[in-house]
C-alpha cells in the first residue's frame, strides 16, 4: 500500500439522472387531485395550461401549500469530506447511502480550504461572520492540515497493514477526509435545505450557513432550477422560505 495523498478544495454534486422524476408537472399533478381525481394525470399541453402552471405553483408556494412539492424524487450523488456530510445528514429530510469505512479501504483524499477562504470567525451565535485570515493564519491552517492528514494516512495504512480491521483503523482519520453518498429528497426538502444552507439576498430569513456545506446547496440549486424553473422562481421569489 502506497501513500498517495490527494488534497480537494471543492465538492461533488451530480444528479442521478434515472433515479430522478422531478418536474414542475409533479407538483401540478399533485395539486389538482384533490379537485379533479383521477383526471388529474391527464396532461394537456396547451398555451393557456401553461400560463395556469406558473401561477398555481406560486399560489402554492405563497399560501405554503407544501405537500404538492413533495411527489418527486431528486437522487444527487456527493462528494465532500466527512463534517460537511454531517452537516447535510442534519436536516433529517433525505435518504442517504454512504461508502463505508468498513467494507473498504478508505481513499487519501482529504480537503484543505483553498487560499481565499476566510478563516476569522467574529459576532454572536447564529450571526457570525467570517473575514479573511492573516497571511500567517492560512499558512498555518494549510500547513497543519496538511501534515495531519499525511500522519493520519500514514497511521492508517499502518494499522491496516497489521491486519487490524478496516472499521477499527478508520478511528485515526480526521474529518476532513472525504467520502461519497447518494442523496434522495424531493423539491420540498430541499427547498427547506437551501432555506438553510445558502447565502442569498432575496432570503426573508438570512441564514449564516458554513462555506463548505454552501458549496454543497449552490451545486443542488443549480440542478433543482433546471429540473423545475418553475417551483425554483417561485421558491425564490417568495422570499426562499420552504413551503
Amino acid at each position: 500500500m502506497s501513500l498517495q495523498i490527494k488534497f480537494r478544495s471543492n465538492m461533488t454534486v451530480e444528479l442521478v439522472s434515472p433515479a430522478s422524476s422531478a418536474s414542475d408537472d409533479s407538483v401540478i399533478f399533485s395539486a389538482q387531485v384533490s379537485t379533479k381525481g383521477e383526471q388529474s394525470r391527464n396532461k394537456i399541453e396547451s398555451p393557456e395550461r401553461d400560463a395556469k402552471k406558473e401561477g398555481l405553483i406560486n399560489f402554492l408556494m405563497r399560501e405554503r401549500h407544501g405537500t404538492p412539492f413533495e411527489h418527486n424524487m431528486m437522487t444527487f450523488y456527493v462528494e465532500a469530506p466527512i463534517f460537511v456530510f454531517r452537516e447535510l445528514m442534519r436536516h433529517r429530510v433525505a435518504s442517504y447511502n454512504e461508502e463505508s469505512g468498513r467494507y473498504r479501504e478508505l481513499r487519501p483524499v482529504f480537503y484543505v480550504p483553498d487560499m481565499k477562504r476566510k478563516l476569522v470567525q467574529t459576532g454572536k451565535a447564529g450571526a457570525y461572520r467570517f473575514e479573511p485570515g492573516s497571511y500567517q493564519q492560512v499558512r498555518m491552517t494549510d500547513g497543519a492540515i496538511r501534515r495531519i492528514c499525511n500522519e493520519a494516512y500514514a497511521s492508517y495504512l499502518n494499522i491496516l497493514s497489521e491486519g487490524v480491521a478496516r472499521e477499527v483503523a478508520r478511528m485515526v482519520l480526521p474529518v476532513s477526509i472525504y467520502s461519497s453518498a447518494y442523496v434522495t429528497m424531493n423539491a420540498r426538502a430541499l427547498m427547506n435545505f437551501l432555506s438553510l444552507r445558502t447565502i442569498n439576498e432575496s432570503s426573508k430569513y438570512p441564514s449564516y450557513p458554513m462555506e463548505e456545506i454552501v458549496m454543497v446547496a449552490d451545486q443542488m440549486e443549480v440542478i433543482f432550477a433546471n429540473l423545475m424553473p418553475l417551483t425554483h422562481n417561485a421558491f425564490h421569489s417568495h422570499g426562499r422560505v420552504s413551503p
